[in-house]
Parts: structure tokens; sequence; C-alpha cells
């Protein structure tokens, strides 16, 4: 109906608008593809860029170094948050067998939490160096940066699934576990790798994000898990464990893309949208 749908220009602005959240889904994707959820992600893209801010405000502020190379020390702490957050959500599992749905609930709340405490609760301004706003808005022959992290990260998780042994392990330990385990594969391990990758692709997101708006607060990325684990189970993943594909999330993230697009494009009353998301 609208006829600047289908023009070169909106197709890769969907492609930018997913991307923050697709980038994730395809993490989700491999969590949900072993058995498990992770409902700490929103949470965990909000923190990261706060943390990232932060970071590289104090560092400036203090005179340790400027803001161009002190928020690179700032995603490198983000990246070790979200490797210890996978981690605990891995060990909590194994350790104590409760679900990951009630672990991950848990630090959904703690990290969101934490973005808080640390920005103050207002967003932290003028921390960021020029060059990172290319990381959210700049373009590489006049294509956006994020719509090309996006396609990338597709293609590793693509290869990830469907040509390596690890990709295999995934599935069998979403299958039936206690079959793997039997068969020599570590579902622990297996499971600390799926909880740690979805976590690290937060910090991506959390960095693309920040940097396409210039700032960070802790409300950045909230409800985003709904969305993304919306989009993961549109494109055939089973909540059960077992049976998914990264092609499938890729599709599922780009028809919850397309439906906003067009409503946006149609001037569908905002709160309408709601109900033709449900």
């Amino acid at each position: 109906i609208s006829p600047s749908f289908l023009k070169m220009g909106n197709i890769l602005n969907i492609l930018r608008n997913v991307a923050m959240k697709g980038v994730i889904a395809y993490g989700m994707c491999l969590v949900i593809i072993s058995g498990e959820i992770d409902l700490s992600v929103g949470s965990q893209v909000a923190l990261s860029g706060v943390i990232a801010a932060y970071i590289s405000k104090w560092l400036a502020e203090a005179g340790i170094m400027p803001v161009e190379t002190g928020v690179l020390a700032g995603i490198v702490v983000a990246i070790l948050v979200a490797l210890l957050t996978g981690l605990f959500h891995a060990w909590a599992r194994q350790k104590f067998n409760m679900p990951s749905f009630i672990i991950t609930l848990a630090t959904l709340n703690i990290l969101y939490g934490l973005a808080a405490i640390i920005c103050g609760g207002f967003p932290i301004a003028n921390a960021f160096p020029t060059w990172y706003a290319f990381l959210g808005s700049g373009r590489i022959a006049e294509i956006p940066v994020p719509a090309i992290v996006f396609l990338l990260i597709f293609v590793f998780f693509w290869f990830l699934t469907e040509k390596t042994d690890l990709g295999r392990r995934i599935y069998a330990v979403g299958g039936n576990a206690e079959a793997a385990r039997l068969n020599g594969i570590s579902v622990w391990k297996t499971r600390l790798f799926v909880m740690c990758v979805v976590q690290l692709m937060c910090v991506l997101s959390g960095v693309m994000n920040s940097a396409q708006v210039r700032s960070a607060t802790f409300t950045f990325g909230r409800g985003w898990e709904t969305q993304i684990i919306s989009s993961v189970v549109i494109g055939g993943t089973s909540m059960l464990g077992g049976i998914g594909t990264i092609w499938g999330t890729l599709i599922g993230v780009l028809f919850t893309g397309v439906i906003s697009n067009a409503m946006t494009l149609l001037n569908v009353n905002e709160f309408m949208q709601y109900v033709v998301n449900g």
C-alpha cells in the first residue's frame, strides 16, 4: 500500500532497525535450541551501554585517558561483566538444577538495577568519542553499519550451527540432555557456551544502541527479551529445545521488523501497533 515500502532506502532502514535485537536473537536461538531461556538480555543491553559510557567518562575526567580510548576500556569491562553473567547462569543451572527461566528472571532485575545505580537514573551523555557514533549510525557503501554487523553475525551463527561439531552438540543437549551426556557430550560446557554467547551479543547490541543515540541509560533494551524470544519462536525454534535454525530466526526477525515498519509507514495508531504485534 505504501509507495515507499519497497524502496532500497526503506529496506536498509528495516535492516538497521532490526539489527540491535537481531544479533541477540541469533544468540537466543542457540539458547532455546539447547533447551534453555535467557530473560536478562534486555537488561544486559542497558548495562553494557551504561558501563561503557561511565568508564569512558570517568577515565577522561580523571585524566587517565581521553574518551577516544577510554570507551574501549569500557567495552572490555562490559564484555567481562557479560561473560560473568553467562557463567553464573550456566553455573546455577548446573549446580542447583534451577530452571533457567527463574535464574535469568532474577538477573533481569539485578542487571537493570545495577544499570540504574551506575547511571544514577539519568542518561550518561558526552561520554563517547566522535568515531564511536559510526558504530551505530555510520554507513559503508551506503549500507548502515548495524545492518552489515547483523548480516555478518548471521553468517557466523549459521556456520556454527550447520557446519561444526559444537553446533550438533547444542542440538543434542536440547533434544535430550541425558542422552547427550551418556554419549560423551559435556552438557555443562554446552550450556556455558550458549549462555555466554547470548550475553556477548547483548554487549554488541548495547554498543551499537548507545552509539546510535550517543548516550546511555538504564532504560535501553527494557522489554526486548519478549520481542527477541517472539522472533526466534516465529522463526520455527521449539521452546522445548532441539529444534530450530538460524535461517528461521533471520526470517522471524525480519518478519516482525517488516510489520513494525509497515505500520509506521501507514501511520497506524501507536497503541494499535501493540495489538497487531500481539
